[in-house]
């Protein structure tokens, strides 16, 4: 019994230090496969990330008063018809770019969401502010100079997160 004890012992000491450098092996290779596919799909995320942070700081610039005025014919419109344009405009603006989500920050992503809303909010109130007999013009003004008067803006904030993040990539 001694004699097989002699034999078996050694060979399971053996038997465990291969095991143990087979596992650190083929850990270490796992983790250098896995870093190697993440640097691979990071050359092909990067792009993507960058084209969504050029998308979603146009989102930002076309939901600013000044930007979504410009192309309407107030003369012919009512306060309530820009104030619906503009809603619909934000609500379009938004829903197209609602899947660049995925290439930012929840930070980033809920600075846009917040200049969205406090957009909205902003439109809604300056209506609600504007005298009955008053004309779309005179609401287009109110709201540029409004805007303008705001100092640092939700969509300022968002824009400035915005480049933060993309400059980190760079």
């Amino acid at each position: 019994m001694i004699e097989i004890l002699k034999y078996c012992v050694p060979a399971l000491c053996v038997l465990l230090a291969t095991w143990i450098v087979m596992h650190k092996f083929y850990k270490n290779e796992a983790e250098k496969r896995l870093w190697e596919l993440k640097r691979l799909s990071q050359k092909e995320i990067s792009p993507l990330r960058m084209r969504a942070y050029e998308r979603l700081s146009l989102l930002l610039e076309r939901t600013t008063p000044e930007h979504m005025l410009i192309e309407l014919n107030l003369g012919e419109m009512t306060i309530l018809q820009v104030q619906q344009h503009l809603m619909r405009t934000i609500r379009m603006e938004y829903d197209h770019n609602l899947s660049q989500q995925i290439y930012v920050s929840d930070q980033v992503w809920e600075a846009i969401l917040a200049a969205r809303d406090q957009m909205v909010a902003f439109i809604n109130a300056m209506a609600q502010q504007m005298p009955p007999e008053s004309t779309a013009l005179e609401y287009a003004k109110i709201l540029i100079t409004a805007y303008k008067s705001n100092g640092q803006t939700a969509n300022d904030n968002a824009m400035l997160a915005l480049r933060q993040e993309a400059r980190s990539l760079l």
